[in-house]
């Protein structure tokens, strides 16, 4: 009955307390006003079998209904209904610079490198439906593989269809790479601008000297987060391409620039993160999406009805019907 009713007052509900006060008070005075007359016998005596007694009572029960409607309408019950709507105050542009170098290959995270990456980086990009993301690729050379936009689908397929190739020129041109995510987020009008940059490597080729692209980012304010993807020591990596055209695959020793790496967060307010496994990858993922966060603004309208309407007339009505039958079928005051 009050399904998805709430009662703005609920103090008043102490009164109905008072209703089995007054059942007591009925039944102690009822018998009290009840007359007995003893004799011997019964016979002589016309015995009828009347309604109207029991009924009596009627008259009380409709009183105390009528009470506990009102004080049940002085509660004030009301229904709300809520809608919501949210508004984006401070929109982030993402460009994700990720290294499709032969070494991202390698095997000491599973299935490889740059497969775990594209995992945790899917899931990144899903749990961030309010921000612009663009995705760069780099290697010896960069280019653009998906500009900044906010139709997930179309980053995520790109995301998906990111491999390594011999179209691209071989090395890691970290510097190309850094330089190529900034000129997509240089002309952004977003409140924060963010570049994750990952590479498995050093920086050894491209003819843009990365300190002079994190010049560049601080010059437009963006912030650059920068992650070291490799175990420590030894990764099965791949060294030579066999005449059937797979990868032969060696031990090698993991190199890492994390000086480089680390002057790039820090000159551009950034943080460097070093993943050396598919679960720290993911963390440092879930970590920066904690340290960005898109305001949103979020509006409630409330709408409520009145529902103590309906519970003063029927209240109202019993009275009535009370009073009725007081004055008509039973003419003693009870």
């Amino acid at each position: 009955m009050f399904e998805g009713i709430e009662f703005l007052d609920k103090g008043f509900f102490w009164l109905l307390l008072l209703l089995p006060i007054a059942l007591l008070w009925y039944i102690i005075k009822h018998n009290k006003q009840t007359a007995e007359l003893k004799i011997s016998s019964l016979k002589g005596f016309k015995v009828t079998n009347s309604w109207l007694p029991k009924l009596k009572h009627l008259l009380f029960a409709l009183r105390l209904l009528a009470l506990a409607l009102m004080i049940t309408a002085l509660a004030r019950p009301r229904t709300v209904d809520v809608s919501t709507k949210t508004k984006t105050t401070k929109g982030i542009d993402i460009v994700m610079a990720i290294d499709v170098s032969a070494s991202m290959l390698a095997k000491d995270l599973r299935p490889n490198r740059l497969e775990a990456l594209k995992k945790v980086a899917s899931e990144f990009i899903v749990g961030r439906p309010n921000d612009r993301i663009g995705l760069v690729e780099y290697a010896g050379e960069s280019f653009t593989k998906t500009p900044i936009t906010s139709d997930k689908a179309i980053v995520l397929r790109s995301l998906r269809d990111i491999k390594y190739n011999t179209i691209i020129e071989g090395g890691t041109a970290i510097g190309m790479g850094l330089a190529t995510a900034v000129n997509r987020l240089k002309d952004s009008k977003a409140k924060s601008k963010i570049i994750i940059l990952l590479t498995d490597g050093v920086n050894n080729s491209g003819f843009i000297d990365p300190k002079i692209a994190s010049e560049l980012a601080v010059e437009y304010g963006i912030k650059t987060y920068t992650i070291g993807l490799g175990t420590n020591g030894m990764a099965l990596s791949p060294t030579a391409i066999l005449p059937n055209g797979n990868f032969q695959y060696s031990r090698v020793q993991v190199e890492i620039d994390e000086e480089l790496l680390k002057e790039i967060a820090t000159a551009t307010g950034g943080k460097y993160f070093r993943a050396t496994n598919n679960k720290k990858l993911a963390e440092i993922y879930n970590e920066i999406n904690k340290l960005e966060k898109t305001e949103i603004e979020e509006f409630k309208f409330y709408n409520y009805e009145e529902k103590y309407r309906w519970l003063v007339l029927l209240a109202a009505l019993f009275i009535a019907i009370e009073l009725l039958l007081r004055f008509t079928i039973f003419r003693s005051f009870v």
